[in-house]
């Protein structure tokens, strides 16, 4: 059921091999900052951030790299929500055949202290948490019940909001014995990742199904990799659920044509407006997580 109105979230940059295959893609603090602050004036009341080496353009973990970001956010804009990683730190690249332990370039497999080290120390209102391991094409992005049970006492211990990334349907049902057990947060947000390869995919029937299995009341947010991503943004408000965009999961606004997060937050707009919704503005949207407003 179609709410009234929605909140749409901007992956601002992301950790994939993207930065070479798009000029737009933010890879410095500045950048990153900038290109946070342009998705938030065309329409993102959340911002979902990754740090880049400003060297090399890969995914790093550095927390001098998110505290420049973060604070180059707020010097210019306290109102926009800051979502960042805990993500990072979970890949495995086994070794060949029989020597699977001889973990290949590639790897960066960090326990849960320092998955949320820049976290805990910058308290940002929302953290991500992986909720299970997940193949990745050949990587396999690991993690366990007992990181997530420490890394969720961690966000909690710190005031930061839990954002259960959910890849396919186990990853729910390990979130509900998390909440079960009073591990996890009631008022955990749910992020429902689709198109990711061998995870669930972008289609409405994973969605649907997706969604059906949620714990009952929690707000929940979702996107679409790649060419499905504008067509998920309608899905997720046709199934009453808040739409993300962002250069994170998606390069192109058109065939062929390179989008920059602005654009990509901007169409996302249109078609909430399309079907009948609003687009919530970053006060609205913290008003309606419960999260402190900015003076």
């Amino acid at each position: 059921m179609i709410r009234d109105a929605v909140f749409v979230t901007c992956g601002v940059t992301g950790s994939g091999d993207s930065a070479s295959k798009s000029p737009h893609v933010p890879v410095t603090p500045a950048q990153i900052a900038a290109a946070a602050l342009e998705a938030h004036g065309a329409g993102a009341a959340i911002v979902h951030l990754h740090v880049r080496d400003p060297r090399t353009g890969k995914a790093s973990r550095d927390p001098a790299l998110f505290r420049e970001v973060v604070e180059r956010i707020r010097e210019r804009n306290g109102e926009v929500i800051i979502n960042l990683t805990g993500g990072m730190g979970g890949d495995l690249v086994f070794g060949p055949g029989e020597r699977p332990l001889e973990l290949a370039p590639g790897t960066d497999f960090a326990g849960p202290q320092e998955r949320m080290r820049h976290i805990i120390a910058l308290r940002p209102e929302i953290g991500t948490l992986d909720c299970g391991s997940l193949n990745f094409g050949e990587l396999l992005y690991g993690t366990t019940p007992g990181y997530l049970r420490e890394m969720a006492r961690g966000y909690r211990e710190s005031g930061v909001r839990p954002e259960v990334e959910v890849f396919e349907l186990g990853h729910i049902e390990l979130a509900r014995q998390l909440l079960g057990e009073g591990a996890l947060d009631p008022a955990s947000l749910f992020q429902l990742c689709l198109g990711v390869r061998f995870g669930a995919p972008a289609t409405p029937e994973a969605m649907l199904a997706l969604k059906s299995a949620l714990p009952a009341g929690v707000i929940w947010s979702a996107f679409g990799v790649g060419r499905q991503q504008m067509p998920m943004v309608a899905q997720t408000v046709l199934l009453g659920g808040n739409p993300r965009v962002g250069l994170e999961d998606n390069l192109y606004l058109d065939r062929g044509v390179l989008a920059t997060n602005g654009q990509l937050v901007e169409r996302a707009v249109r078609i909430v407006e399309s079907l009948g919704a609003q687009v919530m503005s970053g006060r609205q949207t913290r008003q309606y997580l419960n999260l402190p407003i900015a003076p």
